[in-house]
């Protein structure tokens, strides 16, 4: 079996959310809900992994804030 057959019988990892512990789930191959979303982010932050969908848009709600202040 190749690499690429491998990650695609690759299970979703089961992740939890760096900012409120929310646990969600990151599809490797590609079709993971986060390519939905607008926000791209540089990711992670220091000592941060993925965020959940929520999170990810406070973050980037955040970051188009001008002050950088909480939405």
């Amino acid at each position: 079996m190749t690499n690429s057959q491998e990650s695609s019988l690759q299970e979703p990892r089961r992740l939890t959310c760096s900012r409120c512990g929310t646990e969600f789930g990151c599809d490797l191959s590609g079709n993971c809900w986060c390519a939905e979303e607008t926000a791209k982010l540089p990711m992670p932050i220091e000592g941060e992994d993925c965020l959940c969908r929520e999170c990810l848009r406070k973050a980037a709600a955040e970051a188009r804030s001008p002050d950088g202040a909480q939405a």
